[in-house]
């Protein structure tokens, strides 16, 4: 009875054994490589797989993208002055068969294939190049990289250049230099400034000179306008006048007599004045004859008043 109890408990743990053995689970990022008597039988998916325990067993491929970090190396450029270049590489298995039946260790090679290909590619640079071409050694670098490890099952999906130091002296140098063109670019636009504003200031004084010039001729042309309407105004106004008194004068149609008169009285208001010396116009004479027929006519008058009797006079 014992010997019974002790052979099913020994059963019971070999068929255990058996079921979990035989029974594995691939997650979801994985693949699985099934080899039956160390041959490649088969690619597994996601998910709990049955195998034939002691007879088939899994190899797992994390496909996840991944990164190696290429430890900082001394490389020598084109111009002979030796950097620190430091980088690392983000790669993600394509081909789970290839990556584990193609290549022993993908890391460590990959590793050294990045280190060949930056000697070579910043071998080829001068240093102000290599300073500023990150982008461009990046993508070179990548390119070569995946062009390389395709066949074993690996894409390359980016490469970053994370730095890149010059020599102490070289950095001392380029410090200096950067710094003489930081002073020489202040200087150039303090100078430009000075320009701008001083081109600036001449065109405004040109404007303002240009500006009282033509308010002067303005000026100049609005006062001329106004006296010169002025005038007119004036002219207007006595040519008005004169034809109001000559159609005046024309209309009461005056005789000779009322001539002479008014001739006399303004000869009277011209002799009132401060002037010692007094010239008759040429036409006195004419104006004189009417005087004198002025007088004759007041001495008929007085005739026939002598002639009248006293009686009438009264």
């Amino acid at each position: 009875m014992l010997m019974s109890t002790l052979l099913l408990a020994v059963i019971i743990f070999f068929v255990f054994i058996f079921i979990t053995n035989s029974i594995k689970i691939v997650r979801q990022y994985e693949k699985g490589l099934v080899e039956t008597l160390g041959k490649y039988t088969g690619t597994r998916n996601s998910g709990p797989n049955i195998l034939i325990p002691f007879f088939q067993r899994m190899i797992r491929v994390d496909l996840r993208e991944r990164v190696i970090d290429v430890p900082p190396q001394s490389v020598i450029t084109k111009d002979n002055v030796s950097v620190v270049v430091d980088a690392v590489i983000y790669f993600q298995v394509t081909d789970p068969v290839k990556v584990v039946y193609n290549i022993e260790n993908f890391a460590l090679a990959a590793l050294k294939l990045a280190q060949t290909n930056l000697r070579n590619l910043i071998g080829d640079m001068e240093l102000d190049s290599t300073l500023t071409s990150r982008e461009k050694i990046n993508s070179q670098l990548r390119i070569v990289m995946d062009e390389a490890t395709d066949k074993w099952g690996v894409k390359v999906t980016r490469v970053e250049i994370q730095k890149i130091d010059p020599p102490r002296d070289i950095t001392d140098s380029m410090s200096k230099q950067m710094k003489a063109e930081r002073e020489k670019r202040a200087n150039i636009l303090e100078a430009e400034g000075l320009r701008q504003a001083a081109i600036l200031k001449a065109e405004g004084a040109r404007q303002a000179v240009i500006l009282e010039a033509e308010a002067t001729k303005e000026k100049q042309v609005l006062e001329a306008d106004g006296e010169a309407q002025a005038i007119k105004q004036v002219a207007d106004a006595e040519r008005y006048k004169i034809e109001v008194i000559y159609n005046a004068i024309h209309g009461g149609k005056p005789t000779n007599d009322l001539i002479a008169i008014k001739y006399l009285e303004a000869l009277e208001k011209v002799a009132n004045g401060k002037a010692t010396k007094v010239f008759l116009p040429l036409e006195t004479m004419g104006v004189t004859a009417s005087i004198g027929g002025i007088a004759e006519l007041f001495k008929d008058n007085i005739k026939d008043l002598q002639k009248t009797p006293s009686k009438e006079l009264k």
